[in-house]
């Protein structure tokens, strides 16, 4: 494989993931100070949490047929630097509509950062290595879930909601800077690696014409509907309404999933070595769907912590597992199966946060639990028939 030396440019993909990720969790504790900006109740403000993963989800039938046609670092490199630069611009904005708007475009821009890395990857790492190679990218998301948050929470305080904004927005831009600069001239100056190629779902629709890929998007599709749609989300308000903690305490404890996933950041490549592709699939699958049934059994706060980071672990083992693999399902059109990929994910999680919260509604926070352990239990049974 050719290109430049994916673990030379690893730290910059590391960090970049790190910038796109922390959008999405830095408006947790700020919130407050924008309802009072924009003079609305904090319910208010659900399109500027909508707006983010409409363009995000959505996004990725441009971004990945894009990546493919006009190379990969080229689009993640200047989607990086426009996504710092409409951070920057947040404070600008005259109105909720306006803002709404730039949270769109900004999910969009941030959509072609690690889904285009993770895609790049796979262009340059051999099968064998690959998911030790992802697992180390991986650590600039998981710091983002961990970090974003509390980060934003001080600064916020401090000096403004709008300083949050300017100083990710900053850092974003530097990271494009600097990754541009190590691709070097040669990656910009040379042709496409794709010309003439349309863009738009025909790539997309080849993966889905593939047995392996139908099977790989489907596994995906009831990842987020069980998990991103349904339990994760629901931990936290468990934890106030139930074990009577507060939301800084609550905001801890589900933090702790941020320890599991470092954890499997470092041992990817040995899981992978020991148990193998399809055992460690169903095995983390089939703990997360343990953990789950845990859950609706109602432990202790201290329980749903120690739950909380082996989560973290055991959701990469079959998460990250599939997601190599969607690095392979097509490798002509990596860009676009990859992104076809997060586009499944999110569209589980639209779904899934809709029944979910009717089973919420009609029988609780353990029903919403048994519920999503029965759907884990069957990716788990069903996973090993996802093969490379």
């Amino acid at each position: 494989m050719s290109g430049p030396d994916p673990l030379r440019l690893l730290p910059l993909l590391t960090l970049g993931a790190f910038a796109a990720g922390s959008a999405m969790r830095m408006l947790d504790p700020i919130l407050p100070l924008l309802a009072a900006h924009f003079g609305v109740p904090v319910a208010g403000l659900a399109g500027v949490i909508a707006g983010f993963a409409l363009g995000y989800g959505g996004g990725q039938v441009l971004v990945g047929p894009l990546a493919d046609r006009l190379g990969k670092l080229r689009v993640l490199a200047v989607a990086l630097f426009c996504f710092g630069v409409l951070l920057m611009a947040a404070p600008l904005m005259p109105d909720l509509v306006s803002f709404v708007a730039l949270r769109v475009l900004l999910g969009l821009a941030a959509g072609a950062v690690f889904p285009v890395a993770l895609a790049w990857v796979g262009d340059q790492v051999d099968y064998a290595r690959r998911q030790g190679v992802i697992g180390r990218l991986l650590r600039g998301m998981v710091f983002s879930q961990l970090l974003a948050g509390p980060f934003a929470g001080l600064l916020g305080g401090a000096a403004g909601w709008q300083a949050v904004f300017l100083s990710l927005g900053a850092m974003a831009s530097a990271i494009a800077l600097m990754l541009g600069r190590a691709m070097g001239r040669e990656a910009w100056r040379s042709p496409p690696p794709r010309p003439g190629r349309s863009l738009g779902l025909v790539d997309m629709a080849r993966v889905l014409a593939l047995p392996r890929g139908r099977w790989l998007m489907g596994l995906t599709f009831l990842n987020g509907f069980a998990l991103f749609g349904g339990a994760f989300p629901y931990v936290g308000s468990l934890l106030v309404e139930e074990h009577g903690l507060t939301t800084a305490a609550a905001g801890l404890v589900v933090a702790a999933f941020a320890a599991g996933s470092f954890t499997y950041t470092g041992i990817a490549q040995r899981l992978v070595r020991h148990f193998g592709e399809v055992r460690l699939a169903r095995l983390g699958a089939g703990l997360v769907a343990a953990g789950l049934a845990a859950m609706a059994l109602g432990p202790p706060w201290w329980g749903v912590a120690l739950l909380q980071a082996a989560f973290g672990l055991a959701f990469f083992m079959f998460h990250g597992t599939m997601q190599t693999q969607s690095t392979e399902v097509l490798p002509e059109a990596r860009g676009a199966a990859v992104s076809l990929f997060v586009l499944a994910l999110f569209l589980g999680q639209t779904v899934g946060a809709v029944a979910m919260g009717a089973v919420l509604a009609a029988g609780g926070y353990a029903a919403v639990f048994w519920a999503a352990a029965g759907i884990l239990a069957t990716v788990a049974a069903l996973a090993g028939q996802v093969k490379r």
